[in-house]
């Protein structure tokens, strides 16, 4: 399929026999305010797929965080639903774990007790199982030695680690992430981003699937396998493109180039 026939998809289904883990079916959201409705996003479908890492660009403003929260059920849409394995979201989802631009860790809890707060309505889990799930997520986003270290010690990028050692600890189906490299240097996040695809989409890790929402083109191109175009809002689906590029991709690269060119295009 060349760059041009893949753009022009603009409705995301997954490929015949393939499993559709999570489903986004005409999802609106709107607000009335002082008897004026404002549209944020307008009638917008998807399908994500097992071992698939999609990313959502869309102008600022367009309702990209808002998409990710319907998915993970701490918003409710206006219209339309969102189903995971088949089942309509109705409330926070527990085959979901959101990943926020700001971390969201607590100041006066170390790094394994943070880790550990993403475990605790898993009641099955003794104290010490749960200890030794949040010690195995930080060891593989190398932070071992870090465990007694609280945010204030940390960098931007050991921040954001500790993000994502909770959802591995937590080991969710489905991962949100809301700009995560956006509060990070440029070299912080370039070192970061080289690691992020094999960590959390592999054979090893427990997510299945995971969904990125950001205004950085080259970033998504870097990163991810798909990527879903927004229009400004109201959003709606714009283009549909599968990034066929080789690991690591040469961001230098003429094929590179293109697929950035093309989705620049798109959103201006």
């Amino acid at each position: 399929m060349t760059l041009t026939q893949d753009v022009s998809r603009n409705v995301a289904s997954g490929s015949a026999g393939e499993p559709q883990l999570l489903e986004v079916d005409h999802v609106g959201l709107s607000y009335v305010t002082e008897n004026r409705k404002l549209e944020v996003i307008d009638d917008v479908s998807f399908n994500a797929n097992i071992n698939e890492f999609m990313g959502i660009l869309a102008p600022s403003g367009a309702g990209k965080s808002s998409l990710l929260r319907i998915i993970a059920g701490l918003q409710e849409p206006t219209k339309g639903e969102v189903r995971i394995k088949g089942k309509r979201v109705v409330g926070p989802a527990k085959e979901v774990f959101m990943i926020f631009q700001n971390f969201a860790l607590l100041p006066w809890k170390n790094v394994q007790e943070n880790v550990e707060l993403a475990l605790m309505p898993m009641k099955e889990l003794t104290p010490d199982e749960r200890a030794q799930k949040a010690l195995k997520a930080i060891s593989d986003v190398n932070l071992a030695g870090f465990e007694k270290a609280f945010p204030g010690e940390l960098s931007g990028g050991m921040k954001q680690r500790v993000g994502i050692a909770r959802a591995l600890a937590l080991e969710p189906e489905i991962l949100l992430m809301d700009e995560p490299f956006s509060s990070l240097d440029e070299l912080t996040a370039e070192h970061l981003r080289g690691e992020v695809y094999s960590l959390l989409i592999s054979k090893d890790s427990p997510i299945h699937t995971v969904i990125m929402v950001s205004h950085n083109v080259e970033e998504v191109v870097e990163l991810v396998d798909r990527v879903l175009v927004l229009s400004n809002r109201p959003s709606r689906i714009l283009a549909d493109i599968h990034i066929d590029l080789p690991r690591p991709r040469n961001k230098k690269s003429d094929e590179f180039y293109r697929y950035t060119d093309k989705i620049y295009s798109l959103l201006v």
